[in-house]
């Protein structure tokens, strides 16, 4: 943590829809030293262990924190491929396809989106054979019309979210308009 500037001490002042300060503090902690503690976390931000454990049981409550889960990396399992399916579905089959593709391994991700089809999927597999086994899977769901397939190279930014806490942390309270 030596390189991210000093944790703030709580305004009371609210930066997001329920996070203030002090819980940004923590959500940072939270992302940068996952493994520290409530105890440590506590002693950082200069508050009782009880304040950071009913924080933390709120900002999960609001849904503010989704989920302790470790974030596990699908090319250390074996699945160093990764890439991206855009699928275009018939009319009235997405919650089908939906599930189908929850009973597939190897669909990491799937979100419905606007634009050009329905869904787009994150796929992972163990080479390029395999993938096309994966696609020719997802080909196969009834009402699926067809698909697009995009092989991800290499990763340059990694899924983050603390740039998003830190820069409401600095930026004035914004207001419904």
């Amino acid at each position: 943590m030596a390189q991210s500037p000093p944790l703030p001490r709580s305004t009371g002042k609210a930066i997001g829809s329920t996070v203030d300060d002090l819980d940004t503090a923590l959500l940072r902690l939270l992302l940068e030293e996952p493994r520290a503690g409530m105890r440590e976390y506590a002693r950082i931000l200069g508050v009782a262990r009880g304040t950071v454990q009913s924080r933390l049981a709120r900002l999960e409550r609001d849904g503010v924190i989704a989920t302790f889960a470790p974030q596990l990396n699908p090319e250390k399992l074996g699945y160093p491929v990764l890439a991206q399916v855009h699928m275009h579905l018939a009319q009235g089959r997405l919650e089908e396809i939906a599930g189908l593709l929850a009973g597939i391994a190897e669909v990491i991700e799937a979100h419905t989106i606007a634009g050009d089809g329905d869904l787009v999927c994150r796929v992972v597999a163990r080479d390029n054979a395999h993938l096309e086994e994966v696609i020719q899977q997802v080909i196969k769901l009834p009402g699926m019309v067809r698909t697009k397939t995009e092989v991800m190279l290499s990763e340059r930014v990694a899924h983050r979210v603390l740039p998003l806490v830190l820069q409401e942390s600095r930026s004035p309270q914004r207001r419904p308009g």
